[in-house]
């Protein structure tokens, strides 16, 4: 079996055969996400969303902004992802740390820590990003403790899963200024329900699970699929195999 996306748990929680072989979309979003995440990065840093907002008010208003150069960005999850993120952040003169389940060294990560010492990264990070899958490790693992952890100038962004975080402590988090303010572009419940908070919480920048979309997506995912069907017909290991103990 073989998903259109990376993220598979819809599939190992519903009743797929448990001998089947389930193959996932990893890494033929590699691209797309790294450059939508490198925006969501200056969209923060430059206050982009407040520039717009004045030009509809016809408000002349000039801002001091600060550089990603210098910054540290956290990392949650240094998969595919991660990797090419902390590249292009790295050429920015970002500083980047991260966590991975088996911590090995990664170019351009000056610190790859185990899961075990999240809370590091969390107190270091001006840019935390979340890139971890669902799984029953992960899932609300941003919450009221976590964003205490959290610097009050820090921003953070999640392209990972949306149930990494807990909703209303957020919401908490951001209104009371406890965090700078954070770019989401994934949900539990999708689409965004119109009543949910986040569309009216100050700080909050909703994007439309647009992170992995490209206009020949599709055209690299059937690449993979071509590959993980010639491989399956000559008794070949297939390409990203989920691991259904570890969920992903």
């Amino acid at each position: 079996m073989q998903s259109l996306t990376g993220g598979c748990e819809q599939w190992l929680g519903a009743d797929t055969p448990a001998a089947a072989v389930l193959t996932c979309a990893r890494g033929t979003h590699r691209v797309q996400m790294s450059e939508h995440i490198l925006a969501a990065l200056f969209m923060c840093s430059k206050d982009l969303a407040g520039i717009v907002l004045d030009q509809a008010a016809s408000r002349w208003r000039r801002r001091v902004n600060p550089t990603l150069s210098g910054a540290t960005l956290g990392i949650l999850g240094l998969g595919a992802i991660g990797v090419e993120v902390a590249r292009l952040a790295a050429g920015l003169g970002m500083r980047v740390i991260g966590t991975k389940r088996e911590p090995r060294a990664i170019p351009h990560v000056e610190r790859v820590h185990p899961p075990a010492e999240t809370d590091r990264v969390l107190a270091a990070a001006d840019y935390l990003l979340l890139l971890l899958p669902s799984t029953s490790e992960t899932r609300g693992i941003i919450d009221k403790a976590a964003l205490a952890r959290l610097q009050p100038t820090t921003w953070m962004l999640n392209f990972g899963r949306g149930d990494l975080v807990v909703d209303a402590d957020l919401v908490a988090a951001a209104r009371e200024r406890r965090i700078a303010g954070a770019v989401l572009d994934v949900f539990t419940t999708e689409p965004l329900p119109v009543e949910h908070p986040f569309w009216t919480t100050p700080g909050i920048v909703v994007l439309p699970h647009v992170g992995g979309l490209h206009p020949e997506r599709d055209g690299l995912v059937a690449t993979l699929w071509v590959e993980n069907l010639r491989r399956f017909l000559d008794g070949q290991p297939l390409l990203q195999v989920v691991d259904r103990a570890r969920g992903y």
